[in-house]
């Protein structure tokens, strides 16, 4: 017997925000949910699996057309004449009351109830899947706490979209626990939920999936399904089969061995080239975190403009279009403190800065200073759910930019002379 148990499809996520990186290939990665779902079908086809198992999430928010669901029923009845069932779960992202508009469902996928718990029971392959959706978008109760035990005689799989214990980046929905789950009895847990593929326990299998395709920075690496294999003695593999038709990296780039600024670039360069060669010829989006104590850190941070832009140059060179910058930060630290910071107005201006992140009053009268930013930057820009937005009204903002705003100034006014 062979399954697939994929999750978190998110088709058509509208990624927001993408428009305003310079470069950011937006039309290509908009259609990446779409592609890499037909990676997916293809996959099942060709591997002639039993079924799949969607756990949670299929749709990214409500659908502005009748467009999304059409494409996702077309690729059922793909499914449908080479008689692979599917069997899913509603997750957060796509619960009965998110999604408004509804299109009658292929009759070879099966959605569970979110009123409770159902079985189905596949007896020609000796197979009983639990599962039940979500009912409402936060849903934050142990819902695998009501799922029946293991059926004798068969192999059992719960589908489930979970937080389990607690994941960081992503809401605590529908929480539960590996000994909660283990004491079921099933052979095999199929979960949903979080993006990053883990696997929490073997014999029996407690297995996120992961996303099948990464939509922004924070989820990099390979994006795809597990295939799952089952011997007729029960005996399971399990092999992550990557789909994904766009992937993000992030390449750090340590300059504490640099003596020539230029240098930088051939780094860059060796970097995007390895990249390259894991992604086996997927198009990229990168992250440059170039940090490390060197002697060029101030050429790096006083002239940050150009290099920044060389960097973005040397990957577009190598890249040969199939590869987009899509941040460089500049971490680097002074190789060793200069005399001149000992003492003196640049000393003073250290010590006031790095003052400033213990000094609440400090902090709240710069952020009165910066009130009128905020409503200039754009809405995606101003999110910080996730960590990656700016709020120049919040003090913690503040707080975590002083640093790199100390990197800057000293490498500028020390470059000045």
């Amino acid at each position: 017997m062979k399954f697939i148990h994929a999750a978190d499809i998110h088709l058509d996520s509208p990624l927001k925000g993408l428009a305003r990186y310079e470069g950011a290939p937006v039309e290509q990665i908009q259609q990446t949910t779409r592609r890499a779902f037909i990676n997916l079908i293809d996959l099942a086809c060709t591997e002639a699996v039993d079924f799949i198992l969607l756990a949670g999430d299929l749709y990214d928010v409500d659908w502005k057309d009748y467009n999304t669901g059409l494409f996702f029923n077309q690729q059922m009845s793909r499914l449908r004449e080479a008689n692979i069932p599917v069997f899913m779960v509603l997750g957060n992202h796509d619960a009965g009351n998110t999604i408004t508009r509804q299109l009658r469902l292929p009759d070879n996928v099966t959605e569970f109830s979110d009123r409770q718990p159902e079985t189905k029971v596949l007896e020609h392959l000796g197979v009983a899947i639990h599962g039940q959706s979500f009912a409402n978008k936060a849903t934050t109760d142990d819902l695998s706490a009501a799922y029946p035990n293991a059926l004798s005689g068969y192999f059992n799989i719960g589908l489930l979209h979970t937080s389990l214990n607690g994941r960081q980046g992503h809401d605590n929905y529908a929480p539960s626990s590996l000994p909660d789950l283990l004491s079921h009895g099933y052979n095999y847990w199929a979960l949903g939920h979080i993006h990053k593929r883990e696997i929490l326990h073997e014999k029996p299998w407690v297995v996120f999936s992961g996303n099948i395709q990464g939509r922004h920075i924070r989820e990099t690496g390979p994006k795809g399904c597990a295939l799952v294999k089952v011997e007729e003695n029960g005996q399971t593999t399990l092999t992550h089969v990557p789909v994904d038709v766009f992937r993000w990296e992030i390449c750090q780039l340590d300059m504490s061995d640099v003596t020539v600024a230029d240098e930088i670039i051939d780094k860059a360069r060796w970097a995007v080239t390895e990249t390259m060669q894991s992604a086996e010829g997927r198009p990229l989006a990168l992250r440059f975190i170039i940090e490390g104590a060197t002697p060029v850190h101030n050429e790096l941070h006083s002239r940050s403009e150009r290099w920044i832009n060389e960097i973005r140059a040397a990957a577009t060179d190598v890249g040969l279009g199939n590869v987009w910058v899509e941040k460089i930060d500049l971490k680097t630290r002074p190789l060793r403190a200069n005399p001149v910071q000992d003492e003196g107005p640049l000393a003073e201006l250290g010590h006031f800065l790095r003052g400033l992140v213990q000094d609440n009053d400090g902090l709240h009268a710069l952020t009165t200073e910066f009130r009128s930013l905020k409503n200039a930057l754009p809405l995606e820009a101003r999110d910080d759910k996730k960590g990656d937005g700016v709020d120049p009204d919040n003090p913690d903002t503040i707080r975590k930019l002083l640093n790199g705003v100390e990197e800057l100034l000293m490498a500028r006014l020390l470059a000045q002379g």
